[in-house]
């Protein structure tokens, strides 16, 4: 057996090259940095392998493993914990300078810190963030180039197909990864060109009406008004770096994004799909809001990792992105629980709770962090996905003159 489970490794080799000429769209003499597990080695080898043949000038590779993270979470003092050198803000920080493509390698376990104390894994992310401000507004803003995929490991495997042996759930996880990112059925590149032109459609419909507020209603108990931030755009599928080349931030993706107004929600948001929070699932959650704000919270496993995230900062109670996916979109039909933000949000309609994407409003890239906040946009260290698409969930566009259009009808497209 090869390092992949049985699966064709053209497959792989594709993938590997779908994430290089697409995901971050390499350019001549371009830095590359490679931010994986340890255990996925070779496909990292075969992302440098591809970057170095689209003209990269240099690769950089950044491993981690979640089982030394958990063991340093477990041992250190609160103040070894707390201390971030330079050179780990540095790290990141120069090449988002160096105008570098980011391609960060998703698949680990699920569940890898739980049991841990939520607070101390919330104090050390906020501190990497802070940390790596240059870095993170960088790919919040599309200045550089940046994409997501994800490769399987054993334990997330067995999570998703518990029913199967190791080696059977990392194959079908294998084949469901790549059938998500369109591969193995013709040219990949010709299909995601084909799929960006569809998410674009359904962007510059949704740009035409240029709803004021929407408000989502369906039998888990979402009954949930949000405004829209004014000059809003919707994006999805591919945007365009600073440095003037497209890219694609998420493989797979199938939603289309804009930005809400942080200071006007109300109501109460359900979860329809589990959160994968830090190395913590939580289950079965609830948010009611007001004023914009989170003002209570409740779940039904995970909550203390939820309440850490909450009480981070004032952006982390309030919401930074608004996000549609039909209930039918391929990944939905799957039938699969993923267990895996990347994979789930684009199987459901969903929010974000913390900081905005500055070009989902008109001019957002150029406009000072006041300017943002005065039409709405939302600061935060953090920003995190959570799914609330059902197959009943209704979604209506309300219009400034308070006419309304019924914009989803049983988790689909109604318009």
């Amino acid at each position: 057996m090869n390092d992949f489970y049985g699966i064709d490794e053209s497959k792989i080799r594709e993938y590997a090259r779908l994430a290089v000429r697409a995901g971050v769209n390499v350019q001549p003499g371009q830095k590359v940095v490679v931010r994986c597990e340890a255990q996925h080695y070779a496909f990292a080898r075969m992302i440098a392998e591809e970057a170095y043949t689209a003209g990269a000038g240099e690769v950089v590779m950044k491993y981690s493993d979640t089982v030394c993270t958990r063991l340093y979470y477990e041992n250190v003092s609160d103040e070894v914990l707390t201390e971030v050198p330079d050179w780990m803000g540095e790290s990141m920080n120069y090449y988002a300078r160096e105008k570098a493509a980011f391609i960060s390698v998703s698949g680990s376990n699920p569940e890898a810190y739980k049991g841990l104390d939520p607070k101390r894994l919330q104090t050390r992310s906020n501190l990497l963030q802070t940390a790596q401000k240059e870095f993170r507004d960088a790919t919040m803003m599309s200045l550089v180039p940046w994409t997501i995929i994800a490769v399987p490991q054993e334990d997330w495997a067995k999570k998703v197909f518990p029913d199967l042996s190791e080696e059977d759930a990392m194959r079908r996880l294998w084949e469901y990864i790549l059938k998500t990112v369109r591969i193995g059925d013709g040219d990949a590149v010709k299909a995601w060109e084909e799929h960006v032109a569809f998410l674009q459609k359904k962007c510059c419909l949704m740009n035409s009406y240029a709803f004021e507020k929407l408000h989502y209603k369906n039998s888990l108990g979402t009954d949930f008004t949000v405004g829209l931030a004014k000059g809003h755009i919707w994006e999805g599928g591919s945007e365009k770096a600073g440095t003037g080349v497209t890219f694609l931030a998420n493989m797979p993706t199938e939603e289309i994004f804009t930005m809400p107004d942080c200071r006007v929600a109300e109501g109460t948001l359900v979860s329809a799909l589990p959160l994968s929070l830090k190395g913590t699932l939580v289950k079965n959650f609830k948010l009611t809001f007001h004023e914009g704000c989170v003002t209570d919270c409740a779940a039904e496993e995970g909550e203390e990792a939820l309440k850490a995230l909450l009480e981070t900062d004032e952006g982390s109670r309030r919401l930074g992105e608004v996000a549609f996916v039909p209930y039918g979109s391929p990944i939905s039909a799957m039938k699969t629980l993923f267990y895996n933000t990347l994979f789930d949000e684009n199987a459901s309609c969903h929010f974000a709770l913390g900081r905005c994407y500055p070009t989902t409003v008109a001019g957002g890239e150029n406009m000072s962090e006041a300017e943002l906040s005065a039409v709405g946009g939302n600061f935060s260290v953090n920003h995190v996905d959570f799914m609330v698409g059902t197959s009943d969930l209704a979604i209506t566009g309300i219009l400034a003159d308070g006419s309304e259009v019924e914009v989803f009808r049983d988790g689909v497209w109604a318009i």
